[in-house]
């Protein structure tokens, strides 16, 4: 089993911070890839940020330059710092992570930010 656990969820307001930190455990021999969605209310699960072991950090358009990831493979956890926040940015914010290519989510920890 693995456990996926999001935490740092808040109500912010715009041109604002937050970090969300997320920590994967159990199960996790061959923990590949861990990344950052958010949803929306009424839309789609979309990608904020994704980090490949070994590799770089993919980004969404919306979030770049604004966004910064921070992993730390040893103790298996990812932090999401948020700078310069936008109402938009407002929607539930899931951790994913890919596990012998299985995907794992956390039940999501909520993002606001009022205008």
């Amino acid at each position: 089993q693995v456990q996926v656990v999001e935490s740092g969820g808040g109500v912010v307001q715009a041109g604002g911070s937050l970090t969300l930190s997320c920590a994967a455990s159990g199960d996790i021999v061959g923990l590949h890839v861990m990344g950052w969605y958010r949803q929306a209310p009424g839309a789609q699960r979309e990608l904020v940020a994704r980090n490949v072991r070994g590799s770089s950090t993919t980004y969404g358009d919306y979030v770049k330059g604004r966004f910064i990831v921070s992993r730390d493979t040893a103790r298996n956890t990812m932090s999401l710092q948020m700078n310069s926040l936008k109402p938009e940015d407002t929607g539930v914010y899931y951790c994913n992570a890919i596990v012998r290519f299985h995907n794992y989510w956390g039940l999501g920890t909520q993002v606001t930010v009022s205008s």
